[in-house]
């Protein structure tokens, strides 16, 4: 059996529910930062793949539309 202890409404604490004090403090803020085309130079020459100028102007074009929409 277990030990129950009988207490007086008076010694019980109320306090106000806060959702904050349930939710995760960990969680990411996203900061919207713009790619270089330098950026995606060196990207692309890391992972051993062709490109063009014309390429790279319209892959940091995408990107950067990608990421304010997000």
């Amino acid at each position: 059996m277990k030990k129950v202890e009988v207490i007086k409404s008076s010694e019980v604490k109320v306090t106000p529910f806060v959702l904050q004090d349930f939710a995760a403090n960990d969680t990411e803020t996203v900061v919207f930062e713009y790619v270089s085309k330098r950026e995606l130079k060196s990207l692309a020459k890391e992972l051993g793949l062709a490109y063009d100028d014309e390429y790279i102007a319209f892959t940091k074009k995408l990107i950067n539309a990608y990421m304010k929409k997000r």
